[in-house]
């Protein structure tokens, strides 16, 4: 198993009465709300978690792409991952991911891929998203049927850029570039390895497949609704003829760890009701433009979790537990619930969500720490024989750059010389 300690950095100063007197935490969101003092505080403490779930033996630290929101703060995911390379030692860095159709042109994708790479030497977990109908299409304006042909037209060129050698010209739709030769290059070859996050999208299924990339279901429905969709991933990897390691997969989890379940209520359930409450009022008319979901995805029934739907409105603490949209409780709880989850969904890759809404720094590392403390020694080893499946994880230098300072002593050639 792996573990990545995932940050969605929300905005976490949302009025009591947002939902009822906002339009949406979305694309039109009043900027008034968004105060840079606070933002100077907030991104440091987040940057903080990071770095310290990095010392806790979380295989991972992931960070994402977002625009004009409150749910997620990071329009820039290279810019904090850059910072944490700097800061952070053997973890991985997972940047699930840069939204590759809004790049123009999305060489800037794998030059910057290229630099996390090598100044982390080879700790680069990359991520390829289509992302979201808001992102792309409102907030970047992207056409939304034109968002997938786009993105794999990027996804080529970029792949392309790690890869070949020598300088090349590329003549797309969207992209016509005399020169292509990137500085500079990924450590890792012939590329990092990549990772797909997916809402849905049935398509997606076959593109992991056929560049053995790790799809993974960035769901806030819980593993119990992500069931349907998980297997039928594994139904179309087996009618493919493709391995079934659970590596292939990964899934998405708030997770929320006190000595006792009764603790976790009362030190969460506030927190947990302010995400579902208030970071997921998105006005309906944003989550889906037509022509962004494939009609391949549409017989299959597959919607936005954005979609409005029973989901969203507003649940009790035990509603969201039971029904396994958070997993929260006692160590021993949540150990026996990501157990069902990792062998229920069938998956290598768990991205732990645990900064929840506003919930502040000194109750998430705690729950950080009896999380990795205590609960995923117990999970490590679910799935032995594929323990040593390094196609989807990243392949670090062995002997890698640390931070340190100048010195103080001249030179040797000064010395030299002056003798």
């Amino acid at each position: 198993m792996r573990f990545t300690w995932f940050n969605l950095m929300p905005w976490p100063y949302l009025p009591d009465d947002f939902r009822t007197t906002r339009r949406s935490v979305w694309v039109d969101i009043d900027s008034s709300l968004f105060d840079p003092v606070k933002a100077h505080d907030l991104y440091n403490s987040y940057m903080d978690l990071l770095e310290y779930a990095g010392t806790l033996g979380f295989d991972g630290i992931g960070v994402n792409e977002h625009h004009q929101n409150a749910y997620g703060l990071m329009p820039s995911p290279n810019i904090i991952a850059a910072g944490l390379a700097r800061r952070t030692d053997d973890v991985a860095l997972v940047v699930l991911g840069a939204s590759i159709a809004l790049y123009n042109p999305p060489v800037r994708v794998a030059e910057e891929f290229s630099m996390l790479d090598c100044i982390s030497g080879g700790r680069l977990v990359a991520g390829f998203p289509v992302g979201t109908s808001m992102d792309t299409n409102y907030c970047y304006g992207t056409i939304p049927g034109l968002t997938r042909d786009k993105y794999r037209e990027n996804h080529e060129l970029i792949l392309r850029a790690w890869t070949e050698p020598q300088p090349f010209a590329f003549n797309g739709r969207y992209n016509k570039l005399r020169y292509v030769n990137i500085w500079p290059r990924p450590v890792q070859k012939p590329r990092p390895p990549v990772h797909i996050p997916g809402g849905g999208s049935v398509e997606t299924f076959d593109f992991c497949i056929d560049n053995t990339y790790s799809y993974s279901y960035l769901s806030f429905g819980g593993y119990i609704r992500g069931k349907q969709l998980l297997d039928t991933y594994w139904e179309r990897v087996a009618e493919r003829n493709a391995d079934a390691s659970p590596y292939r997969a990964g899934f998405a989890q708030f997770i929320a760890v006190a000595d006792t379940d009764a603790e976790a209520e009362r030190l969460y359930g506030k927190h947990v009701d302010y995400f579902y409450n208030r970071c997921l009022h998105i006005y309906p008319g944003f989550a889906d433009a037509p022509g962004y979901r494939t009609i391949k995805t549409i017989q299959k029934g597959v919607l936005s979790q954005y979609t409005p739907g029973s989901l969203f409105e507003p649940h009790p603490w035990k509603e969201l537990v039971d029904n396994g949209h958070v997993i929260a409780g006692g160590p021993e709880t949540v150990r026996q619930r990501m157990e069902d989850l990792i062998k229920g969904l069938r998956v290598g890759n768990i991205f732990c969500m645990m900064q929840i809404g506003n919930m502040p720094k000194d109750k998430c590392a705690y729950s950080t720490k009896l999380f990795a403390e205590k609960v995923i020694p117990h999970l490590r080893n679910l799935f032995p024989e594929y323990a040593d499946d390094g196609r989807f994880w990243c392949h670090p230098l062995s002997k890698r750059a640390v931070p340190g300072s100048l010195p103080a002593e001249a030179p040797s050639e000064a010395i030299v010389g002056a003798d």
